[in-house]
């Protein structure tokens, strides 16, 4: 079963999301902040991170960033996930963007295409 780590401030997309993805077989983790976020990556060891860009004091492209430069973290592939479609432009190192609202075939397609 591969495990999908979601980080999101807002309770209720996260909560959309782990149903979502249960739902389609996924083992499920979700962390609330991007606090600690290396060391909650290593220890759940998910095959997929679906990241929100906007985390309260956090920006998501840049601990995406910081993520892909830990050679521990490197190989793990983010999707980013955001209301805000302009913001997704912006250089950061993703493996690509999901937009909010989301459409639930369209992210597990996603999802299936980026761990596979």
């Amino acid at each position: 079963m591969k495990k999908v780590l979601i980080v999101d401030d807002n309770h209720e997309i996260s909560d959309v999301l782990t149903l979502i993805l249960r739902e389609a077989g996924y083992d499920v983790e979700s962390h609330s902040t991007g606090d600690n976020l290396e060391s909650t990556v290593l220890t759940s060891n998910p095959d997929l991170i679906l990241m929100d860009i906007m985390l309260g004091k956090y920006d998501g492209r840049k601990l995406c960033d910081e993520l892909k430069n830990n050679k521990e973290t490197a190989h793990i592939p983010i999707l980013l996930v955001s209301a805000a479609h302009d913001l997704h432009s912006q250089r950061n190192k993703a493996d690509g963007f999901v937009a909010k609202p989301f459409d639930i075939e369209y992210l597990l397609h996603r999802v299936a295409r980026t761990i596979n």
